[in-house]
């Protein structure tokens, strides 16, 4: 899986969970998944479990403290599926 097709899936897991007021064009790859985004703590246990079951894998408490960015979302991604 390339880095674009990594990236394309998690903008549209991510879009899910966005608030009301933000718009899905504000997902950029340096994206802070709560301070940019606005997604709450709640949302980010939903992505994270999305993203699981979208790419066949297990994320641990490690790969959930890292996973701050759109694109460290993508490198734990790549790192797992390689």
């Amino acid at each position: 899986m390339t880095k674009e097709e990594i990236q394309d899936k998690l903008y549209s897991i991510v879009k899910i969970y966005l608030p009301q007021d933000v718009d899905a064009s504000a997902i950029q790859p340096n994206s802070h998944l709560m301070n940019d985004l606005n997604i709450n703590s709640a949302h980010l246990v939903d992505v994270a479990l999305d993203v699981e079951d979208a790419f066949d894998i297990t994320l641990d408490e490690k790969d959930m403290e890292e996973m701050q960015t759109v694109n460290d979302a993508i490198r734990i991604v790549q790192k797992k599926t390689a």
